[in-house]
């Protein structure tokens, strides 16, 4: 036995959109009741929990074995609702690789677990496994009628017997049940279709390495104050009620949380703006006289949706009080970054309060009257506090380290744009060093010329990846006081200052354009180029490989060569989309610096890490961990990376905080 392909079908009274699957195995309710199975490839055997089936013990025990290979389609499911299963019906079986001094919960070692989703992102097809079936035109594919079937059999209904969750039997509708069991079985029947057709490209073996550290992290989790989570809704619903009661007052609006009934009354006061959003509101109130001026800075208020994060944490809480697998590995396909889900920390607001801690008390020990004597704005109080309520487990504290500037020194490191290079070598300010280069002058923070900086530094977090006006204005050049008529000399400024940034773009698009129009191997600036099997790949520095599928020659908007592939579109369909030169760029600078972080995550791997937030790492540590020591970890250069100038920055804290 070498390999097992696994789907499985539960039922639990959480829903595990909201909560994921560790709380939603933690649930009393939670049970498997169809688990299909095909051993190296062969015919698909079934087991309905349900009707009374017992798997065999040699597949029990290959399900702890690391040395054989599991399986399934986003595999975390798999392998954390087999670790219930086993620990509560076969302990002498089960086997946890949790260590007394760390916090990973009793789950199985991802160690073995392979996972279809995975590979499907590594190539930069979608996801899902129907979409990925109906991207690759495979004959076996997911059945559709298993939406309908799992809300049926896995859902509770709505009838409660003491307390207790109901759900619909197989003798509730044996038809049904039938079709269920069939959508079951054909599901390891399209992952092995899968797999059969994406075996020419293996996920490599380094990837898989990093794959099991990421389900590490998620088994560990992050210990939420439930306390403050609970303290922060209560207040919320209080301002929402009182702030609404305001906007009431002051519009005689029925209900001023409408767009529609608001926009009408900003009609009546003269105002017609188109929408209501956030650059609206926030141009409106420029010039708003009142009444107009006070109720919009309470739609500013009510309009904070953050607070939902607290939501979400109640859900995703698991009966240790940690949230578990919010991260989910290769989340951005194109470049193979982790992207964030459940609570989404990878867009938590910003903290700007000084008293952070006293806030938090304010909060969770308070009232919303006392909240809004010390802090005015409740909302965006509660909005601050978000980070504050991840918290270590008591005796530790969170080490936090991220990459400064990490994306600049790695595109200018791939460009060979040596003055980048040296200013971060040289500890300089990279803002101050590119204003001096755009203006020909001395530029200092806080000395010589400091009204430059702000300009270096718009231009260099905008023009990097090919930018132009439209990207500066996007990052807020306009509102930081530019004027649009200087910013396409900006840009020029930019550009002529960093010459071997432009030439990498276009290099880059032209070994892009030359490997899938001739079928040859490309090599620029330390990347590797190939057209092979109706795929564009990009061989990076570390040996990874980026995915372009079935790419094309097309046109440009512009009237050149460009290239095209098949990807998601904004609304997460199946499509041809288009590339140019910044974008490319953009993608394996990203991607390289995706490779840096884990190497540092690898190295670092003996801490408890907690998360991973764009760049940077959260340790879960005892009082001894030096700041330093990590940050020192992090700033070290695997040796595919010669030449590279890292550093990291860190702090330690109480609880989760931006410093």
């Amino acid at each position: 036995m070498n390999c097992i392909e696994i789907d499985l079908e539960t039922r639990s009274d959480r829903d595990i959109t909201k909560c994921g699957v560790y709380a939603y195995a933690d649930s009393p309710y939670f049970a498997i009741t169809l688990m299909s199975i095909s051993v190296d490839g062969g015919e698909v055997q079934q087991y309905d929990f349900t009707a009374g089936d017992t798997v065999p013990e040699d597949i029990l025990r290959a399900l702890v074995d690391e040395t054989v290979i599991k399986r399934a389609h986003n595999v975390n499911f798999e392998r954390i609702c087999l670790s219930k299963y086993l620990r509560d019906n076969y302990p002498h079986i089960f086997r946890s690789y949790s260590i007394p001094e760390d916090t990973v919960g009793d789950y199985l070692s991802p160690r073995g677990w392979h996972c279809t989703m995975i590979h499907c992102r590594t190539l930069a097809l979608p996801s899902t496994l129907a979409d990925a079936g109906a991207a690759l035109k495979l004959e076996q594919q997911k059945m559709p009628e298993g939406k309908a079937l799992i809300k049926y059999f896995c859902v509770p209904y709505a009838v409660v017997i003491d307390g207790v969750p109901q759900f619909h039997a197989p003798s509730d509708a044996p038809e049904k049940w039938e079709i269920f069991k069939t959508y079951n079985r054909q599901d390891v029947v399209a992952e092995l279709a899968i797999d059969e057709r994406l075996s020419r490209y293996p996920v490599p073996a380094a990837v898989w390495e990093e794959f099991y550290l990421d389900q590490e992290i998620n088994d560990r989790g992050i210990a939420v104050d439930t306390d403050l989570a609970d303290a922060a809704l209560r207040i919320d619903a209080q301002a929402k009620a009182t702030l609404s009661a305001e906007m009431s007052r002051l519009t005689g609006v029925e209900n001023p949380n409408s767009v529609y009934q608001l926009l009408d009354w900003l009609e009546q006061q003269g105002y017609t703006p188109d929408s209501l959003g956030k650059k609206e509101v926030a141009a409106l109130l420029k010039t708003a006289e009142e009444p107009v001026k006070t109720v919009l800075e309470l739609r500013q208020q009510l309009s904070k949706s953050s607070v939902k994060k607290y939501t979400a944490m109640q859900a995703a809480v698991c009966s240790d009080g940690r949230v578990r697998g919010m991260f989910s590995f290769y989340g951005a396909s194109r470049t193979g970054r982790q992207s964030s889900k459940i609570v989404q920390l990878q867009n938590l607001p910003q903290n700007h309060i000084p008293d952070l801690a006293v806030a938090r008390d304010t909060v969770k020990y308070g009232s919303y009257e006392d909240a809004e004597m010390l802090y005015g704005n409740v909302p965006d109080l509660l909005s601050q506090l978000i980070r504050t309520a991840f918290v270590p487990r008591p005796g530790f504290k969170f080490v936090v380290a991220d990459f400064s500037a990490i994306e600049c020194r790695v595109l200018a490191w791939l460009a060979g744009e040596q003055w980048v290079l040296d200013t971060f070598a040289n500890n300089g300010d990279i803002y101050c060093a590119t204003a001096s280069r755009m203006f020909h002058c001395k530029v200092e923070k806080h000395g010589e010329n400091s009204e430059l900086r702000q300009k270096g530094k718009q231009a260099t977090l905008s023009c990097g990846y090919g930018g132009g006006v439209g990207a500066l204005i996007s990052m807020g050049a306009l509102e930081s006081g530019m004027k649009e008529e200087e910013l396409k000399p900006l840009v020029d400024a930019w550009r002529a200052a960093n010459p071997n940034i432009v030439r990498l773009w276009r290099d880059l698009e032209k070994a892009a354009i030359t490997a899938v129009s001739q079928g040859t191997v490309q090599e620029t600036h330390g990347l590797l180029f190939s057209y092979a099997g109706g795929m564009l790949f990009i061989t990076l520095p570390s040996g990874r490989r980026l995915a372009y599928a079935q790419p094309k020659i097309g046109c440009s908007k512009f009237g050149g060569k460009c290239i095209t592939y098949m990807g998601l579109n904004t609304a997460k369909k199946w499509d041809r989309l288009e590339t140019f030169s910044g974008k490319i760029a953009e993608n394996v600078t990203q991607a390289i610096a995706r490779d840096l972080l884990f190497y540092s995550m690898q190295t670092l791997s003996h801490c408890f890490m907690v998360a991973t937030v764009h760049d940077e790492i959260i340790i879960e540590a005892d009082k001894r961990m030096s700041v330093d020591a990590v940050c020192e970890q992090m700033s070290r250069v695997p040796s595919w990376a010669k030449g590279l100038i890292l550093k990291a920055d860190g702090y330690e804290c109480d609880f989760y905080q931006k410093n």
